[in-house]
């Protein structure tokens, strides 16, 4: 794990609601998607790092310890998209999308 996000590794994830925690994964997730559609293996590479780095602390999160099975799998088919056969066939949009909609949640609730 690369350590970007010492801060929030430090406890501060753990005081966000897991929609929060969810949208800020879907921006990580979006820099690797758009790095990697602009060829940019090594910048794809290190958003990826940064968004398996919040996925982590987020599975690690006790607050979400009854959302572990959806955490862990939209780990999986996001790894499977990005790294591997794509055997969920999901699309960047797919994935945009869902992370999207937790982003939206955390702000409505603001």
């Amino acid at each position: 794990m690369s350590g970007e996000h010492r801060e929030l590794a430090g406890g501060r994830w753990n005081e966000l609601t897991l929609s929060e925690q969810m949208g800020n994964i879907g921006s990580e997730v979006d820099r690797t998607l758009r790095w990697r559609e602009k060829g940019n293996r090594e910048s794809s590479l290190r958003a990826l790092d940064r968004t398996l780095e919040l996925l982590n602390l987020t599975l690690a999160c006790p607050s979400n310890k009854g959302r572990l099975k959806e955490i862990a799998r939209v780990r999986e088919v996001f790894l499977d998209f990005i790294l591997g056969e794509n055997e969920y066939q999901s699309s960047g949009d797919s994935l945009s999308r869902y992370f999207l909609a937790f982003a939206t949640a955390a702000r409505l609730r603001r």
